[in-house]
């Protein structure tokens, strides 16, 4: 199959998850030149179907110009068009292009002002929209972080074009499963966590919202996070890349947070408001297509063998209450590797073993 092919299946992949229709108005956010044959697929699978899509390019680079000029005031204003266009919409789907971070002012204070005022955004779009974000990538991202480009791309494709329904039926019997547990309890060298999650609905995310996708996720209870996590593998948020983040839970609330690099922008962005201090997520990664850790949050996530936390904003189809401009995924690998394997256990029966789905409550389906 050509690259075009690929584009254009998943123009209906995302269409489909998002149920674009006829009448439907639909924006659609470009962050950089890169994604524009995917967004361009997109378009035309829109106006296929009867919708009328609206483009607008809110690229990257421009919020670099922000970090290094603009006013305090100006840096946290939420943008007028992007929210006007949001609340326009039946649909909104955003192509984010995986870009190697730019040089800029090393300030953590600006950046989390500026992260604020996207969080505006992000709410927006999850309340106002049916919405998807497609994490696209790049020959240079690849590049950046060492890692095959043919790869990253064929991972992609097959994290993104999947048989959903089917995925989605066997990650929707465990989420029944984990919906009656208590307790969720992760465990590595260098971690100890524990999440009560008694009575709180698990969302399955498949193929809908996120592109690539396959995750099940809930929201923890708002003070009932205990104990420790280490995120040891470097990453990127915000164009900025943090390294050994370790956060330190009591009551649901974070009171220590300490990174190898990074560690100011962490505080930062955890200052942001009270809610930045409590986990809004919990999230177990489910796609058996993405093997391959790439530093981007948005990819990581859904790797089989993680599990992440999101710091801030709840989600409240899954009976969470916790809200904050914030939503901050960070991704822990529990497969065997350099620092040593984790495991994921719920009730204190192993669901996740050294990286491996090994409990009987998640049967054969996500094997």
């Amino acid at each position: 199959m050509n690259r075009m092919d690929q584009w254009r299946d998943l123009a209906r992949v995302a269409a489909d998850g998002t149920g674009v229709t006829e009448g439907d108005n639909v924006s659609i956010f470009l962050t950089d030149a890169s994604s524009v044959a995917a967004a361009e697929a997109f378009v035309a699978e829109c106006y296929r179907r009867g919708a009328f899509p609206q483009t607008l390019l809110t690229d990257e680079r421009f919020d670099r110009a922000a970090l290094e000029h603009a006013p305090v005031e100006l840096l946290g204003r939420v943008p007028d068009v992007e929210a006007d266009a949001l609340r326009w919409s039946d649909v909104h789907v955003s192509f984010r292009g995986m870009q190697p971070p730019a040089p800029t002012r090393e300030d953590d204070t600006r950046l989390a002002i500026q992260r604020a005022a996207k969080g505006a955004i992000s709410a927006l779009r999850w309340s106002e929209t049916r919405w998807a974000v497609v994490r696209v990538p790049t020959q240079e991202w690849a590049e950046f972080v060492g890692i095959d480009a043919g790869k990253l791309f064929d991972e992609f494709f097959a994290g993104c074009i999947a048989d959903w329904p089917a995925l989605r039926a066997g990650w929707q019997h465990l989420g029944h499963r984990l919906e009656l547990a208590d307790r969720v309890h992760i465990t590595a060298p260098d971690t100890d966590l524990r999440l009560d999650i008694g009575g709180r609905r698990w969302v399955t995310f498949a193929g809908e919202a996120n592109l690539p996708d396959g995750e099940l996720a809930t929201a923890p209870h708002d003070h009932g996070v205990e104990g420790f996590i280490t995120f040891p593998q470097r990453f990127y948020f915000a164009g900025r890349a943090i390294e050994g983040l370790r956060l330190t839970f009591e009551r649901g609330t974070v009171t220590d947070v300490q990174a190898e690099e990074g560690a100011g922008l962490a505080q930062a962005l955890i200052d942001t408001d009270d809610g930045a201090r409590h986990v809004g997520e919990l999230g177990i990664g489910l796609n058996p297509a993405l093997t391959t850790l790439t530093g981007d949050l948005f990819f990581d996530e859904k790797v089989l063998g993680t599990v992440h936390i999101a710091l801030g904003r709840a989600y409240p189809e899954c009976g969470g209450t916790n809200q904050s401009t914030l939503h901050w995924d960070i991704v822990k690998d529990l497969r065997d590797g350099p620092h040593g394997a984790g495991d994921l256990l719920v009730d204190g029966e192993p669901l996740i073993r050294a990286g491996q789905v090994t409990s009987p409550l998640a049967g054969a389906h996500t094997r």
